[in-house]
């Protein structure tokens, strides 16, 4: 893992409420309409939220068409393990090119 993976992924899950929602979408694959709901937030603040996980690759999406003809997005979890250790994290200092002065 690059030093930018590791704080993109750390910084994605440093919030309450984006951990609530990787919580609800661990347990299915939810449209946005339903998830906005289960976790009490406008679409336009989920869909903040779901982007910072997506770019941090902790949740994915994809289209549907709902049986009265919709468009609908879901988002699933993707199945992670994150680990930090002071290893990991010299490791991935170890891969970051130093900057200069």
């Amino acid at each position: 893992m690059t030093v930018d993976e590791l704080v993109q992924a750390l910084g994605a899950l440093a919030s309450p409420q984006r951990l609530r929602v990787l919580a609800e979408l661990g347990q299915e694959s939810v449209h946005v309409s339903e998830l906005a709901r289960r976790v009490g937030m406008s679409r336009p603040l989920l869909y903040g939220h779901l982007t910072k996980l997506e770019q941090a690759g902790l949740v994915v999406s994809h289209h549907s068409v709902s049986p009265d003809g919709k468009a609908l997005r879901h988002y699933e979890v993707v199945p992670f393990d994150l680990r930090v250790t002071p290893a990991i994290v010299a490791a991935a200092i170890a891969q970051t090119p130093e900057e200069g002065p």
